[in-house]
């Protein structure tokens, strides 16, 4: 069975040592509290947002925290998912690949993306902004090799100082060469990554104290990468003890990366908190990319998951780069296929925002010692995909039909389609390419002029992009141009 892109794309990297000299070894990380006793986990928490979750992939902290105040916040966006804050190797002869970030060291808060401080002052100008942070967290393995991490970490294969030794590691020390057995998949190596036993009091003890922390400083939830190679068990027991988050009296969300396949279904770990559902990207994108829209008003049927425990994406930082359905360089195409998932009601919407890139391993824009760069939407190297107008507006249409049921479905047997969110939304798609021509569509929204949202907003009292009348019967009618849509919402309704 292939193995996920990260795992073929650490493969390259498994054997790199980085050079020592001159570097500082970290002080030693303060032992871990003793694990409590064990106890049955509290129920999960669901999505605690109405926006979609956007992945900041390899975005610096600062980047982020201005971000949300000017856009994020602003368009609707629930909450941002960070990548992993903890200390990662340095793969310095690599050029500094972006996977390097998921081969931890250590669990300080120094990574290429800042510090402890910058990471803090981004998590609570988010939340001031009403955007959630979740934080990527690797908990099944640390790094691959001899090196030396982002905040000056010395270390040795298995031996971490200050912080997990040859015996918090799984003994089969080879890579997994068999993924229909379950056994190998979550005890032996996935590439060369050195696999915690996870079952370990001490390594889950360990690893809640780092959960901990970063809650502690405002962090709302975690995305958990690399599910399938732990148990449910393990990661029902870290996840379900950690702390509340300060202030809301609410447990921390947890979404979980599990890439099923014949030997692991994404059900297993349902009891921990939400899961990925990779097969509505298959699905979704695959639709989009051929113009074969018609037959999605069934997806949700096509799924493995309640709607109320999926977490949904058209693409992420892994299958942009391994399974390229449909990612930024497909422009319309992938807008409103984006625009498509933040308008049905299934699962929680995932977008991501990430750099430009021709090479898969490529890590993010940075200065010649591999320190991430400023992420801007002016500069071309950050695609900002979470701005694009059709995306960006589809943001608040997400947040502002929360709830509503799929109500008059329409479509033309083949590449357009639109459908309403009850009272609160209504949406076209048109991906064919011929426009539609003053087409009647029935919706249940409530007489009045709406902004469309795909081309524009409700600002000072008037649309900066088009709008469309619904008569007193709920009917409008439109033109919608090859390759687009249109998107109302009870938000951006003229009074």
């Amino acid at each position: 069975m292939p193995l996920p892109a990260y795992a073929l794309a650490v493969a390259l990297a498994a054997t790199s040592v980085v050079p020592a000299a001159g570097a500082m070894t970290a002080p030693a990380a303060p032992e871990p509290a003793a694990a409590p006793e064990p106890a049955a986990a509290p129920e999960p928490a669901a999505a605690p947002v109405a926006g979609p979750i956007v992945q900041m992939f390899q975005w610096p902290w600062d980047s982020i925290a201005q971000e949300c105040r000017s856009t994020l916040g602003p368009k609707g966006f629930g909450a941002v998912q960070v990548s992993p804050p903890q200390e990662h190797v340095r793969l310095d002869g690599e050029d500094h690949p972006w996977y390097q970030d998921y081969q931890p060291v250590s669990y300080q808060l120094e990574s290429r993306r800042g510090n402890r401080e910058q990471f803090a002052a981004m998590v609570s100008a988010c939340n001031d902004a009403g955007v959630q942070i979740y934080a990527d967290a690797v908990v099944n393995h640390m790094a691959a090799s001899d090196a030396i991490g982002s905040a000056g970490t010395t270390h040795e294969k298995y031996v971490y100082p200050g912080l997990y030794s040859d015996a918090d590691f799984h003994d089969c020390r080879r890579d997994i060469a068999n993924y229909d057995d379950k056994d190998e998949v979550r005890n032996c190596e996935l590439v060369g990554l050195s696999d915690l036993a996870t079952e370990s009091d001490y390594v889950r003890s360990a690893e809640q104290a780092y959960l901990n922390d970063l809650i502690s400083l405002g962090v709302s939830g975690f995305r958990v990468d690399g599910v399938k190679h732990m148990p449910p068990e393990d990661v029902g027991a870290i996840f379900g003890g950690l702390d509340e988050v300060p202030g809301t009296g609410a447990r921390p969300y947890v979404f979980q990366e599990v890439i099923a396949d014949q030997a692991t279904s994404a059900g297993e770990y349902a009891g921990n908190g939400d899961v990925t559902e990779f097969a509505y990207h298959h699905e979704v994108s695959e639709a989009f990319k051929n113009g074969s829209l018609a037959g999605l008003e069934d997806v949700a049927d096509h799924m493995t998951l309640p709607s109320e425990q999926a977490v949904v994406f058209i693409d992420n930082h892994d299958t942009q780069r391994s399974e390229p359905t449909l990612t930024y360089k497909d422009g319309t195409a992938y807008d409103l296929a984006n625009a498509f998932m933040l308008a049905f009601p299934y699962g929680t919407p995932q977008l991501i925002s990430g750099f430009a890139f021709d090479d898969p391993d490529a890590g993010p824009p940075a200065d010649s010692e591999g320190r991430t760069s400023p992420a801007s939407c002016s500069d071309q190297a950050w695609v900002c995909e979470h701005a694009r107008p059709i995306i960006a507006g589809m943001a608040g249409f997400h947040r502002e039909v929360q709830g509503a049921e799929l109500t008059n479905w329409w479509d033309d047997g083949s590449g357009r389609v639109a459908f309403g969110r009850g009272d609160a939304g209504f949406v076209v798609l048109n991906r064919e390419d011929a426009a539609i021509e003053q087409q009647s569509f029935q919706t249940s929204l409530p007489a009045g002029t709406y902004c469309d949202v795909m081309s524009g907003s409700l600002q000072d009292g008037s649309c900066t992009g088009g709008a469309v009348d619904v008569n007193e019967d709920g009917w409008l009618t439109t033109s919608v141009p090859a390759n687009s849509g249109v998107a109302l919402h009870a938000g951006a309704k003229l009074s």
